[in-house]
């Protein structure tokens, strides 16, 4: 059992281990400014960002994206339920839909400036937005798809429709609702990055667009590896939360 995780882990790894080997071999010797040495980088990135500016840009701009993922995924969830169980209602409101996921996120900003100005809730309001849309058509298409004998089942029983929706609907739905949730969270990392760069007095994109104004390149560079780095935590917790809420779905997979 070991030695298997030893491997996976070591597979894993292999990517951004090479990627970084390449980075090093390639950018030692390398004169171009916007293109310096990753030791150069890498000593940027321990100035700024490992105590220097975690409390007034990483812990602020990571709150936000987390509040509006968590926003969005919610009202992804409740809306897809309704638009998915009451069909009329779902092609009523399908127009409105597909054209809220057609807006590209970044023509939002300035909108949400004007409206909300630039404080937290505008940018929360508009990650929410652009993360709601995958798990909203995730769970319409879930709902959709239940069995048919399922409903049949609870009727049978008599479920009450809380039960129906917290006993059989969103266990059912789980598997593309979360699948969903994956794309969501790409979505409003994208989008905490676009945020900051248009319409914030901090957080890392502000911080990285003022080192590439300012042509600071290391500062930058630090910036971009620190958004590599939060990604793939971020989408690690996410396997975590996945692994335990859908231990169910993993096993019968498993078993197939």
């Amino acid at each position: 059992m070991m030695a298997r995780h030893l491997r996976r882990l070591a597979l894993t790894a292999l990517l951004p281990v090479a990627v970084l080997v390449a980075w090093w071999v390639t950018s030692a010797q390398s004169t171009s400014p916007y293109y310096p040495p990753l030791s150069q980088v890498l000593d940027t990135f321990r100035t700024t960002w490992v105590f220097a500016r975690v409390p007034s840009d990483v812990v602020p701009g990571v709150s936000r994206m987390a509040a509006g993922y968590a926003l969005g995924t919610l009202a992804g969830v409740a809306v897809g339920v309704v638009l998915g169980r009451f069909r009329p209602l779902g092609r009523a409101l399908n127009p409105a839909v597909q054209f809220g996921r057609s807006l590209p996120g970044a023509t939002l900003v300035p909108i949400s400036v004007l409206v909300f100005g630039i404080g937290d809730f505008g940018k929360i309001v508009v990650i929410g937005f652009i993360a709601m849309f995958p798990v909203l058509l995730n769970t319409i298409d879930a709902v959709r798809s239940l069995d048919p004998q399922v409903e049949d089942v609870c009727r049978v029983f008599r479920l009450t429709p809380a039960q129906r929706l917290l006993s059989v609907l969103l266990p059912a739905s789980g598997p593309q609702i979360v699948s969903g949730m994956r794309v969501s969270l790409q979505l409003a990392f994208i989008m905490m990055v676009v945020t900051e760069m248009f319409a914030s007095t901090n957080g890392i994109g502000r911080v990285t667009v003022e080192a590439k104004s300012t042509f600071d390149m290391p500062a930058m560079w630090s910036g971009m590896l620190l958004l590599g780095i939060l990604g793939i935590a971020s989408n690690g917790l996410l396997l975590i939360f996945q692994r335990r809420v859908l231990r169910w779905h993993s096993g019968l997979m498993k078993g197939i």
